[in-house]
């Protein structure tokens, strides 16, 4: 029924994702490398306040072109919050205090889970690094990547970059807002195979994280001129976690001359000369910047 249905043009059929099983990687013949797929649940969104309820990640080996040979191992793990969970954060998850009672993630069993893996992928890195490197210092010396940000899914025919829109668009669908579910769902998101470059989604996103970025702190710059540095795409920094209290936005390299030159004509109307901070892999979505 599902298949004349799609085949009939008048429907979409969405399947529901079932998790990839584990496999046993093959030891010649392949170049494989292994990354990890990173996804969190907590109790809020401020990194340095709020507590992880919920940690998720799949392991997986990948060829250099991007395909996904197959996933190495899985990990899911509740964390019980020094306070009550909020109402609002069991109503979107459904993890309630008593699912989190007693329970502590190892720091030994996620270091030992993360061995071996060259990069680690959120849907969301700008969230979820700040919160395991909080947690984990292992995440604080790894190569992080963004498949949220990192790769510009509407370019490629998908109506947002919500993990949920991904997977509609790829013909599934699966229990959102549960760690270890949105990892399996990423992990065939980035397995899709996108028409215009004819690889996997992966392939695009790692060769995006391997380049260098450069932040651009538009500091002191005048208020009345807030709404142009937003339209730009700058985003507003309160000072409160160490850097500047300014305005900032992050290009790549090539883009560097051009944003300046907005900021002299536009913004300072004069020869200035910001603070340039340049980021990679290793940087990026980190707290530490």
């Amino acid at each position: 029924m599902a298949e004349a249905l799609g085949r009939s043009g008048d429907y979409r059929v969405l399947r529901r994702l079932v998790p990839r099983g584990t496999y046993t990687p093959a030891t010649v013949g392949q170049e494989v490398r292994t990354a990890i797929l990173l996804d969190t649940e907590t109790t809020g969104l401020d990194h340095a306040r709020d507590e992880i309820i919920e940690l998720g990640m799949v392991k997986f080996d990948y060829l250099p072109d991007g395909r996904i040979v197959g996933v190495r191992d899985v990990f899911s793990g509740f964390n019980e919050p020094s306070g009550p969970i909020p109402v609002e954060v069991t109503a979107l998850t459904g993890i309630t205090d008593e699912m989190v009672a007693g329970h502590r993630i190892d720091a030994g069993t996620v270091e030992a889970f993360v061995d071996g893996a060259v990069i680690a992928i959120a849907h969301n890195a700008g969230f979820d690094r700040k919160f395991a490197e909080r947690h984990w210092p292992i995440f604080e010396r790894m190569a992080w990547g963004c498949s949220m940000t990192e790769v510009d899914w509407r370019a490629h025919g998908f109506v947002g970059s919500q993990l949920g829109y991904l997977l509609n668009g790829a013909g599934l669908f699966h229990r959102a807002h549960r760690a270890v579910d949105d990892c399996h769902a990423l992990l065939e998101i980035l397995d899709f195979v996108l028409p215009a470059t004819g690889s996997p989604a992966l392939a695009l996103l790692l060769d995006t994280a391997r380049r260098k970025t450069v932040r651009i702190w538009a500091e002191q710059s005048p208020f009345e001129l807030k709404d142009s540095l937003k339209r730009r795409g700058y985003r507003w920094s309160d000072g409160t976690d160490g850097r500047p209290k300014s305005w900032y936005v992050d290009v790549c390299e090539p883009a560097v001359d051009d944003e300046l030159a907005f900021l002299k004509a536009e913004i300072y109307l004069c020869d200035v000369e910001p603070r340039l901070q340049t980021l990679t892999a290793f940087t990026r979505f980190s707290c530490r910047i």
